[in-house]
């Protein structure tokens, strides 16, 4: 059976930790001892056990390690800077911290002095002594250069953590591992059809290392997939940010009690990670908003906008946000989003991606089974390419015969084909639960 294309809240494999190090100082040590550590704790770890097959360049299957890990470990010893090998791997490292996937990078300096790798001092002169004999100056500058800024961040200092004592030190670095992989992805169902290239679209254009805040809009009809989007993007990135923040629903909320004030302590709770000050009024929740995050790099999606004044109290001006940040908006309503540096409008599934995602609900499978296919096609061409009414369709005509099918279809042909809800209502009355029905019957009027 295959799988339709999709887009993952995570990319299958992926690590936690990426740990690079140098094998003949650490590997049976300390390495040893961390990696156990961070295993034991639930943290998913990448250590390479293939150091001596090495040949000259970063294997694929390495350099896809480093890209996929949400942080990496640099265990800077007295021969770290002897191996070219280490030395190409810290330059990678670097790449993904400053361009695309803002990368959490944390260096430990074990039994060496960080100035000694920000300066290359001691054994790290020596062995840029071969390296300048052996090596093209343009790398040797890009291992000096990489070196250098990785000195420069802050990190663990094996000889001034926990008293030099190596149990303690590593559980200290555990700790905030665990409090820096405090989980932010979204749920994002793992069969996505037709979505792909637009998330990657989004996600290339937020994901350019740049000091402007940049705001992105998606928007389009019901049931067409905007907040979707915006979780698959949301997933990608919230990593590489000082603070993230999804707010749902936006417009329903707003409606409650108290309008907006609610979304403002979130938003402040989210990223600060502390309780917010009382918000009586808008107003007053704007002023904290510009006040606590203005210095802020951060990553908000503000889902489901309808009007204005939401947008106002919530994100009234770019300043409020810190260099590097990036806003998504959803909305149904395009001038919503004049502010915006790009809109994305998503379009309707075509028949054949529908008929794929379609049969996925009703058949768990690509296509629909044989006896099917002219039914599943009739099904399909009702839906108008929205993903939740294929999805929710799908589900409904799930295990029945060929004449609960024909029943359903001679209902929605009853139905004018712009009537969305109409049909969906349909489908609502064919499922099991009442709970399930109210629930899915919400999220297709948002």
């Amino acid at each position: 059976m295959t799988e339709p294309e999709s887009s993952r809240c995570r990319p299958e494999g992926a690590y936690d930790v990426f740990l690079s190090f140098r094998g003949e100082d650490t590997r049976k040590t300390f390495t040893d001892h961390l990696y156990t550590a961070l295993v034991q704790a639930g943290i998913h770890t990448f250590r390479d056990d293939d150091e001596l097959s090495r040949g000259e360049e970063i294997s694929k299957h390495l350099l896809r390690a480093i890209q996929e890990s949400k942080i990496s470990i640099v265990v800077f010893s007295k021969g770290y800077a002897s191996s070219r090998w280490c030395l190409n791997e810290l330059v990678e490292i670097l790449k993904c911290k400053n361009r695309k996937t803002d990368q959490i990078v944390l260096p430990i300096f074990y039994d060496i002095d960080p100035s000694d790798v920000r300066k290359q001092n001691g054994s790290f002169a020596e062995a840029f002594v071969k390296h300048e004999e052996r090596f093209e100056e343009k790398l040797v500058k890009e291992w000096r250069k990489a070196l250098e800024e990785s000195g420069n961040l802050s990190g663990w200092n094996h000889n001034d953590m926990a008293n030099g004592h190596e149990a303690k030190f590593i559980k200290e670095i555990v700790k905030d591992v665990l409090n820096k992989l405090d989980p932010k992805y979204l749920y994002v169902p793992e069969r996505l059809v037709g979505m792909d290239r637009l998330a990657h679209n989004i996600f290339d254009f937020l994901s350019t290392a740049t000091d402007d805040v940049r705001i992105v809009g998606i928007h389009g009809m019901p049931g067409i997939g905007k907040t979707t989007i915006a979780k698959v993007v949301f997933n990608q990135l919230c990593y590489g940010f000082e603070g993230s923040c999804f707010l749902s629903n936006i417009n329903e909320t707003s409606k409650q009690f108290n309008g907006l004030a609610p979304l403002q302590k979130q938003l402040l709770h989210d990223i600060l990670k502390q309780d917010a000050a009382n918000i009586n009024c808008d107003d007053r929740g704007k002023v904290l908003i510009k006040e606590r995050l203005r210095r802020k790099r951060v990553l908000v999606v503000a889902d489901d906008v309808a009007h204005l004044d939401q947008l106002n109290a919530l994100m009234g001006e770019r300043s409020w946000f810190g260099p590097g940040s990036r806003v998504i908006i959803t909305t149904r309503d395009s001038n919503l989003l004049r502010e915006a540096d790009q809109t994305y409008r998503i379009k309707e599934l075509t028949r054949d991606e529908s008929l794929r995602l379609f049969s996925w609900h009703a058949f768990k499978d690509t296509k629909p089974a044989e006896d099917y296919i002219e039914l599943s096609k009739d099904a399909v061409d009702y839906c108008g390419g929205l993903p939740l009414a294929l999805e929710v369709m799908g589900a409904c005509l799930s295990g029945k015969n060929r004449d609960g099918w024909k029943c359903v279809i001679d209902k929605l042909r009853r139905i004018p084909n712009h009537d969305i809800q109409g049909k969906l209502r349909i489908s609502f009355d064919a499922l099991d639960g009442e709970e399930f029905q109210t629930m899915i019957f919400k999220e297709s009027l948002e």
